[in-house]
Formats: C-alpha cells, structure tokens, sequence
C-alpha cells in the first residue's frame, strides 16, 4: 500500500514556520511580523508564496493586515474564536434548513444554564446593570435595528455573569446567525412588549436568586420565540 507524500505549494511552507514562531512565543501577541522582503531572503521564496502565506494567517485569524504596516499578530479572544466559525455557520444555516432547529435547541440548552448561573453568582451591581439593559431596550422601541442589538446585549449580559468569557461569546454567535429570520419576528403585532416582559421575569427571577425560576423564564422566553420561528421558511 503506497502512502504517496503530497507536494506541498510554497506559501504553505511559510505558514507552518511563521505559525511555528507564534505558538513558541517568539512572535507574542500584538508583535509585528517581519516585513514581506525580511520574510523572503529569511525563507528564499518570492513575494507571492509570502503574501498567501500571510492572507492565510489573516483568515485563519492569527494576523491582521493594515495596508502599509506589516501584518500584526492578534491577541486571542473568546469573540474572536467564535467569530471565525460565523461564516460557515450561517452557510449551513442558509443550506441544510434542519440546522436552524438544530441551533434553537443548543440556544435553549445553553441559556438555560446561563440564566441559572447568574441567578446563583450575580451580584447587586450586575443586577442592577440588567436592569438598565431593559430600559435601554425599552427605549430603543423606535428603532427596529437598534432593538434587536439591544436583545442580543440583554441576552450576552446574562451569559457573561457567568464569569466564562466563552458563553457570552456563544450566545451572541447564536443570537446573530438566527438573526435574519428574527427581524420578522419582532415585526409581529405586539412582540416587542412581550419580549420587555420576558426579559422583564428573567431579571426578576436572577435578582430574588431563584436559579430554577430564571432557567425556567429563559426556557419559556426562547421557546415562545422558536414557535415563532417554526412558522417561517428558511431563506
């Protein structure tokens, strides 16, 4: 049985050195790379197998390119991981419609859980802050775009109670893949109110540090919301 060794292009060559660096720390977060010419007499390619090589890097996430400086590395994030699965998420959205069910009951799972542990750790400040995250949305009523960012906030706010830094990041993620279909949503007579006073219970129950009640007022807001999306073609 033949176990033929592929060719590997120039530029992927480059790569695997210039992230060897990055990951022993000889190029840290927030350090510059070399510049494209520094890069070509260290490896003796051409221009072409370094740009690929650093637009690479760019997709991937671990560099940023500013148009005339040298590419920068990126210090990583819980947002930023997330961030680089939305692409492929919302294309299996858009393509395989069994996913949007799929992503509705990871949603509910994980609210939930997110729900019932700010009911258990958060303090008088972060309750208060949910609270003004209500008003604020309140107030953002006129403005449908400026409404639904305020829902996912309201939403995020919660998750980061937890003191994860990657549940926020996934609650959002989720929140801005289905979003397409949840503009109609808010449209329907009467929606913006009842999700005041969803969000409105949840808070109620987080303050009086009732875990059950607030995992409970979460399950039943986002299941409200997923009959509604039940009854919308995916696009």
């Amino acid at each position: 049985m033949s176990e033929i060794i592929p060719r590997r292009k120039l530029y992927q060559e480059v790569l695997d050195r210039l992230m060897e660096r990055i990951r022993s720390g000889q190029i840290p977060p927030g350090a510059q790379l070399p510049s494209e010419r520094e890069l070509m007499e260290l490896y003796g390619v051409g221009r072409p197998a370094v740009r690929e090589a650093l637009q690479a890097m760019e997709r991937s996430g671990f560099v940023e390119i500013v148009h005339g400086e040298r590419a920068r590395v990126i210090e990583p994030t819980a947002d930023r991981l997330i961030a680089q699965i939305a692409s492929g998420a919302m294309h299996i959205l858009r393509t395989q419609p069994d996913m949007l069910r799929h992503l509705k009951e990871a949603r509910v799972f994980l609210e939930t859980s997110t729900a019932r542990m700010a009911a258990e750790r958060a303090t008088q400040e972060q309750i208060a802050r949910l609270r003004e995250s209500i008003a604020q949305h309140r107030a953002s009523m006129v403005n449908l775009e400026e409404f639904i960012e305020r829902d996912m906030a309201f939403h995020r706010e919660i998750a980061d109670i937890s003191g994860n830094p990657i549940f926020p990041s996934i609650v959002e993620s989720m929140f801005r893949w289905a979003s397409e279909y949840y503009q109609t949503l808010v449209r329907a007579p009467g929606a913006e109110e009842l999700t005041l006073a969803e969000h409105q219970r949840i808070v109620d129950a987080i303050a009086l540090h009732d875990a059950d009640a607030a995992a409970e007022a979460m399950r039943s807001h986002l299941l409200r919301a997923n009959e509604l999306y039940g009854q919308l073609s995916v696009h």
